[in-house]
């Protein structure tokens, strides 16, 4: 028989977990506290002048105030009225005249442009930012240089005119006149701005396509018709609506070139330029909260109507079935 030694020990020791047991999960707001306080400046400001506004002017709607004494509420009144204010569906007319004179050619006018661009020119970086500078110009100095333009007695166009023996044009005064040279305004500051969108998109369009159809002896409008168009659906869908919330919202142009009364007969009042007079001219904020959530619901109906023109609706499949056999043939 052989004798143990005791101090050899024939148990195995335990072995000491070497991480601790998994116990709660910490607090979510103790651990990621530096990341809440870096976006907090944000929600706050959001809170206090979006989301707070926002909601205060639907209960305005609702009410008779002019900013300093009692809110009375009045229900549905303000909207009643609404519906038979003629200044109020006057200046509907006059900012859908303006919206349609001036979004269908500041569109085309910068799909052409950005098509031009795309193509190898000289400069293109100049002519860039020289279509994008109207954008960033001062309002101010852009309705001082439209005035001198189109004034009736000493504007240039006038005075173009009458060197050639022509009749001169009362372009402030009439109001066809006024709501031309509010949208010539809008033309010259934002065809740049979707130009600059629509060749974001152009460079974005396979090479190939461009070059198989070349190969096909399709010629520059053709390529332009074809494929150009088709392939920018979804950023022209995009101007389109930033185009018709825009224009539906119109009020530095005619208000800068024309102030708050909207030219002679009220010929350049805009919808929000009229809910700005009413709010902040009258003090009527109650009547004009309530012109502009009717703004508000006639701008969603027709970014709606736009969505459902301009988006791609692919009946037949037709444009695809061409786009993939012109890539199958650049392969």
């Amino acid at each position: 028989m052989t004798a143990t030694n005791p101090a050899v020990s024939t148990t195995t020791p335990a072995i000491k977990p070497t991480t601790a047991p998994a116990g709660r999960p910490r607090n979510p707001l103790k651990r990621f506290w530096p990341q809440y306080v870096s976006v907090a400046p944000f929600y706050i400001l959001f809170l206090v002048f979006g989301l707070f506004p926002l909601v205060f002017s639907i209960y305005l709607s609702f009410t008779n105030w002019d900013g300093m004494g009692k809110r009375t509420f009045v229900g549905l009144a303000q909207y009643r009225y609404l519906i038979t204010d003629a200044r109020f569906w006057n200046a509907v007319g006059n900012t859908f005249i303006i919206w349609f004179m001036s979004t269908i050619p500041m569109l085309f006018f910068a799909l052409i442009i950005a098509f031009l661009l795309h193509q190898n020119i000289r400069f293109k970086g100049f002519y860039r930012v020289a279509y994008f500078i109207p954008n960033v110009t001062s309002m101010v100095a852009m309705a001082i240089v439209f005035g001198s333009v189109f004034s009736n007695s000493f504007g240039l166009i006038n005075s173009a005119l009458q060197a050639i023996g022509a009749a001169q044009i009362p372009w402030l005064s009439s109001p066809w006149g006024i709501k031309f040279t509010i949208a010539m305004m809008v033309i010259w500051r934002w065809t740049g701005y979707n130009a600059i969108l629509y060749l974001a998109g152009l460079q974005a369009i396979p090479t190939e396509l461009y070059e198989s159809a070349r190969v096909d002896g399709a010629g520059t409008w053709s390529i332009f018709g074809r494929i150009t168009v088709p392939m920018l659906r979804p950023v022209i869908l995009f101007t389109v609506i930033t185009s018709t919330i825009g224009g539906l919202s119109l009020f530095t142009e005619p208000q800068v070139l024309l102030g708050n009364s909207g030219g002679p007969g009220e010929a350049g009042m805009t919808i929000v330029l009229y809910q700005y007079n009413q709010a902040f001219t009258q003090f009527d904020f109650g009547y004009g909260s309530a012109i502009a959530w009717a703004l508000f619901i006639i701008a969603a109906i027709f970014a709606i109507i736009n969505w459902r023109l301009v988006s791609e609706r692919d009946t037949d499949g037709n444009t695809k079935r061409r786009i993939r056999r012109r890539r199958e043939v650049a392969r």
